[in-house]
């Protein structure tokens, strides 16, 4: 099943990764951006970044060779920060973003396997087969780099490029003080989520270790 789970996150995510690209270089060249400047906006969406990061994770650990070229993926600390950062992807867009377009065509399937598959997918293999117990409240501080500075390079590429790739992000159409809450609720989030995983992979843990303890307990 884990291994069934992580073919499937890694076929499905380069899919819907490969597919965004394509679909996406020619309508935002039609809207106005360059090439240069339609594949940075691309990778400025936490979406994307967050769903390679899962591909690589999957890649890290389905065969010695990804793990010689991911190995930095294949660490428990960035499975399950990876788990926490793709539940964010889901839960944000569920709840703010899926009402603010009505993606048709190529656009919806990518945003469904992009928010809704991928994430049930990792998050599905992380409860199975990626939590072991041995991760600890410090790592929310490691964890919470990737979502800070993907927030600092928003609002400091924003005045250059003059758009953002969030609505709730936009300075100029909000307001700093509207764009510093919804930073602060989501912030509040990723780390409401962080702890969350961290009590779930203590209680994985300690389920594991039952059996075993009981085992040996029954042979003496």
């Amino acid at each position: 099943m884990s291994r069934f789970l992580q073919i499937a996150g890694l076929v499905v995510g380069l899919v819907a990764l490969v597919l965004q690209f394509a679909i996406s270089m020619p309508a935002s060249m039609a809207a106005g951006r360059s090439l240069p400047g339609s594949i940075v906006f691309y990778f400025s969406f936490f979406t994307i970044l967050t769903n390679i990061a899962a591909v690589m994770v999957h890649a890290s650990l389905l065969s010695p060779a990804g793990y010689a070229w991911f190995p930095a993926f294949a660490g428990q600390r960035m499975r399950a920060g990876v788990a926490v950062a793709i539940t964010l992807v889901f839960i944000v867009y569920a709840t703010v973003l899926a009402g603010l377009w009505q993606p048709q065509g190529l656009f919806l399937l990518c945003d469904i396997l992009l928010h809704y598959i991928t994430p049930f997918i990792f998050v599905l293999w992380w409860l199975i087969a990626g939590a072991d117990g041995t991760t600890r409240w410090r790592d929310i501080s490691w964890w919470m780099i990737y979502p800070l500075a993907y927030l600092a390079y928003v609002l400091i590429r924003a005045p250059f490029a003059g758009e953002v790739p969030y609505p709730f992000l936009d300075v100029d159409k909000n307001g700093a003080a509207s764009v510093a809450v919804s930073a602060l609720g989501v912030t509040a989030l990723f780390i409401g989520l962080s702890a969350l995983a961290v009590l779930i992979d203590h209680g994985i843990g300690r389920l594991r270790t039952k059996p075993a303890t009981g085992m040996v307990s029954s042979r003496r």
